[in-house]
């Protein structure tokens, strides 16, 4: 039977576990933290459970347009709702342990060994466990690396878990920040800014770019920007935070033109390490990039014969979904099976900001550059009856095709429910589909993917051939 050893329970190792016992291989997962790694104990899922709490706090404050009424308003005539922040993170807290105990219980069920402890090679083909009881070796056909990544950390901004925080670390907070300060606009901290904003927190963002979520498209990036400017929210852009004080009863955050921010906690968001020392990578012949991440190929091989890696130790992409998908291809690759390369192209993802922000296939920075020809169109979400029902004024769905053919080939969908309505446009982008076909698809009506159908159906009847074209769209056009 062939042996597999797994080095991390995050996404990347669980999924990787499943697929190996389905092909019939002896499976050990070693994982220090807790199954489901970082993604479901500290990151992805309290991080999303936060968000939908924030998300229906704001949805009952604006359910006066709705027709609704309460009978206590606060100044602005909003229901007055108060978020108690202690009960909001033990629930996270808890949903949290469930879901890893839940994956644990699968695995355990379906004949993987689970062992708690660090997980190290200690040769090409063997892993050494450190756990309570003392060492265990284990000898391995093959490994996989699924490792994660942690916080980065500044220097002059060592976290303290008081007021000086991680996004590992706000989960233990039992009383609501006066003002919290959040270095850094990627996906991380533009989520936690609409997260803590909703449930009523005053929050200064402090951006090192001009514009938040600068890898992002920027008419969706700008779309969020103007609507944290509306909701009250400091935005101090293109200024880097270079070090950050507690003084007590605060925090002082010290940015790189001298100004001084001040405000009760603040959010380090500034990007992630992967946890890549003390692996024994090296004598195993297993290499890393110059950012420290462990080099794979797409079936995830790495460097050294018979060691694969997955995750956001391999630098790929940081998505939970990316990590499994690794897993899965390296089980599917090294027992035997056909499989197909990762296709980064392919992969949608999400800011589940308000309103989210999804993702796939080409962007608007490949067309601009004249990287990828393509004829595209932007179609406002302010004209799509359910979106008028439920009083939904920003947002929009644009599309991507080839100028020959017509096949679309990226998108881009700003919505409450983005992350849902991605799928099809994933799938369109997966096979090849064309504008023709897609805009043919019956969709439900009154729904808000009715308008992908529409954007498709303004698509296909403009030339295909003026390549790089934009069609921006008018409700009413």
């Amino acid at each position: 039977m062939t042996r597999i050893v797994i080095i991390g329970g995050g996404p990347g190792g669980y999924e990787a576990a499943l697929i190996a016992r389905q092909l019939d291989a002896e499976v050990v997962l070693i994982e220090r933290a807790g199954i489901g790694g970082a993604a479901v104990l500290t990151d992805v899922v309290p991080s999303k459970t936060l968000l939908a709490t924030a998300s229906a706090m704001k949805q009952v404050q604006h359910s006066p347009q709705l027709g609704l009424g309460f009978d206590l308003l606060d100044d602005e005539g909003k229901p007055h709702v108060r978020a108690n922040l202690a009960s909001i993170n033990e629930r996270v807290r808890r949903l949290a342990q469930a879901q890893s105990f839940d994956i644990r219980r699968r695995l355990e069920y379906e004949g993987v060994q689970v062992v708690d402890g660090v997980g190290k090679l200690s040769g090409p083909s063997s892993v050494i466990a450190t756990t309570d009881e003392g060492e265990q070796e284990f000898d391995a056909d093959y490994v996989l690396l699924a490792v994660g990544a942690s916080p980065r950390e500044l220097p002059q901004a060592q976290p303290d878990g008081q007021r000086i925080l991680t996004w590992k670390q706000l989960y233990e907070l039992d009383e609501m920040p006066s003002k919290l300060v959040v270095v850094g606009s990627g996906v991380t901290g533009t989520e936690f800014v609409n997260a803590y904003d909703n449930l009523g927190i005053e929050v200064t963002l402090v951006s090192s770019r001009d514009i938040v979520l600068p890898g992002e498209d920027p008419d969706a990036a700008l779309v969020l920007q103007e609507l944290f400017d509306q909701r009250g929210v400091e935005l101090i852009t293109g200024q880097r935070a270079v070090a950050a004080k507690n003084t007590g009863d605060g925090v002082e955050v010290q940015l790189g033109d001298g100004q001084i921010v001040t405000g009760s906690h603040v959010l380090m968001a500034v990007g992630s390490t992967p946890n890549t020392t003390d692996l024994g990578l090296a004598a195993a012949g297993v290499q890393l990039t110059e950012s420290g991440h462990i080099k794979v190929d797409r079936v995830s091989r790495t460097t050294a014969r018979g060691i694969y890696a997955a995750g956001d130790c391999t630098g790929v992409l940081p998505l939970a979904s990316v990590a499994a998908m690794q897993g899965r291809i390296a089980m599917w690759h090294a027992l035997g099976e056909a499989v197909a390369p990762l296709d980064v192209r392919t992969v949608s993802s999400n800011v589940f900001t308000d309103p989210q922000i999804a993702t796939v296939g080409v962007g608007q920075d490949d067309v601009d550059s004249g990287k990828v020809p393509a004829v595209s169109v932007m179609l406002p979400l302010t004209g799509n009856s359910r979106s008028k029902m439920q009083e939904l004024r920003d947002g929009f769905v644009k599309i991507f095709c080839r100028p020959a053919t017509g096949n679309v080939i990226g998108a881009v969908v700003v919505a409450p429910d983005a992350s849902e309505l991605i799928y099809p446009l994933t799938i369109a982008v997966h096979e090849q589909i064309s504008v023709d076909r897609l805009a043919s698809i019956f969709t439900v009506y009154p729904s808000l993917s009715g308008s992908i159908a529409e954007a498709a159906r303004r698509l296909r009847i403009h030339d295909h051939a003026q390549t790089n074209q934009q069609i921006r769209m008018t409700p009413w056009h």
